[in-house]
Order: C-alpha cells, then structure tokens, then sequence
C-alpha cells in the first residue's frame, strides 16, 4: 500500500511519524473520509471544505502544511484496483514537545492512504442494521471531525457487544445522530433529522440524501426526533461514508414498524445508487 506522508509518498510499511506527534499525544488532529467510486471521490470539494472546516476549528494554520489534497486524492484514488474504496485524510498539530498549549510554527503532519471497501454481505442484508439507544457521552463539539474518538469507540463497542450494528445517542431527549452515522427517523410520513449544529458532524452523505428527499417529494423536518418519536417511528435511516443509506430494522431488540425496510428507505437507497452510478461514469462528482 502506497502513502502520502508530508509531501512523500512511500510504502505504508515504511512510513514514520515521530512518538511526540501530538495526534499521538493528545489526539490533537483531524481526519476525513471520503468514498471513491469508479477512481472517482465522491463529493470531493464538500468533503475536502469539511476538513479545512475542522482544521479551522481546531486553530490549525494550514499554512503550516501546505498540500494540494485534490492532487493527492486522485492519485491514491487511481491505487485502488477495482475503482471503488475510501480515502483516509488526517492533520495533526505537529510533533513538539509535550505541552497543552499550541507549539509555535512547529509542521502540521500530512497524512492520507486509500483502502478498498470492506466486502459487504450480498443482497439487502448489506443496507440492513440493528441498532440501540445510549446516552451521548460525547463533548460538546461534534462538528469538528477529530480523531478524538474514544466515546465513539466505547458506544459502537456498547452496541455490539449488545449484538447490535450502531447506536443511537440521546442527548436532552432528543435522537441527534448515530456513534458512527447520521440519523433519520420517518414520523407521519415525514423524514425527520437533526439540524446541522456542533451537535453533530455534518454528514457528507447526509447532504446527498436531503438532496435526494426533495427530489423524490419526500417531506423532511430537519429538528432532530425525540426518543418516543424514535420509538414510534414508521422507519429508521443511518447514512455515512461506509455504509451510504441503510436501513434500522431493529431498536434494542424491538421491531421499526414491521421490521424489514421500508418504502421511504427503498426509495432513497435506490436513488442514492443511481446517484452513485452517476459519479461512477462521471456524470457527477
């Protein structure tokens, strides 16, 4: 496997960075992940807009690492054998000396390497998900996409030792997103979703399917769904990068409606993978 690290390119084997990083130290960085489909990244600009959002957040000087990431996107893009995979994108603050506050000048690291897709189960079992309820013990800035991701870790790790897929975090009684994904509930017809805030990450994705409800006609409320509407829910959605749009048909052991997807899911997953074909050939970025 092939990596970009400060401006090389080496085998991932090979590639280095020094134990006072302070991505290493203390998390002090920021990642994106972006779909590739057909050698072709998927959503590019919003996604690479979303990184220098985070990075700005986080009162990092991209002048400290200065990079032409669409050039390095597309060159790992065209590593991936079948065409489809991820690419993987993080800064760190640098290496210095261990201290809190921000080192002076010192070089942001500059990381990225391109996977394939992780094999999914065939047929729509790949877009089905089990999910459960849990308090977001996250902080209060879920908006910036940092690689400080140990209450992530610890609720995905909840929920499947539950034997569950996701879990679904409650914070003031409301259902803001998953550990790992967006979240939409369809109440009354109605597709109902939480609004961008520090609350959530602005999901890539996320965007694509709104996009795709007001084409389809489809009624979208986006103020995030208490737990009884969750509960009460006619369906259940998560969207990310890795799983695109799939289907909740379970909430802590309990059935969404009659526990299959359902017609407002069967819509959007099909037109998110004519949207998908379309970046494939090209005819979309």
């Amino acid at each position: 496997m092939l990596v970009y690290l400060n401006g090389d390119w080496i085998p991932a084997e090979s590639a280095r960075v020094s134990v006072f990083d302070r991505g290493f130290i203390f998390g002090d960085s920021v990642y994106e992940v972006i779909p590739v489909y057909g050698h072709r990244p998927f959503r590019e600009a919003a996604h690479l807009a979303r990184l220098k959002a985070s990075m700005a957040a986080a009162g990092m000087d991209e002048r400290l690492g200065p990079v032409h990431w669409p050039a390095v996107c597309a060159r790992l893009a065209e590593t991936l054998q079948s065409g489809d995979g991820i690419l993987y994108l993080q800064v760190t603050r640098g290496a210095a000396p261990r201290q809190h506050g921000f080192p002076v000048n010192a070089p942001l690291t500059l990381f990225a390497y391109a996977r394939p897709r992780v094999s999914e189960p065939a047929g729509s079992a790949a877009h089905e998900v089990t999910a459960i309820v849990c308090d977001d013990i996250r902080w209060g800035r879920c908006d910036i996409k940092t690689t400080s991701l140990i209450a992530n870790v610890l609720l995905v790790q909840e929920a499947l030792t539950r034997g569950a897929d996701e879990a679904l975090l409650i914070r003031d009684g409301r259902v803001n997103e998953g550990a790992v994904s967006n979240v939409f509930a369809v109440c009354d017809g109605q597709l109902r979703t939480a609004a961008r805030s520090h609350l959530i990450l602005g999901g890539i994705t996320r965007d694509v399917v709104l996009e795709l409800a007001a084409q389809l006609g489809i009624s979208v409320l986006e103020c995030a769904p208490s737990r009884d509407e969750l509960t009460g829910a006619q369906e259940v959605l998560i969207t990310s990068s890795g799983r695109e749009v799939a289907a909740v048909t379970h909430i802590d052991g309990r059935p969404v409606g009659n526990g299959r997807p359902g017609p407002v899911f069967d819509r959007l997953h099909t037109a998110f993978q004519a949207f998908k074909e379309d970046v494939r050939m090209g005819r979309r970025a």
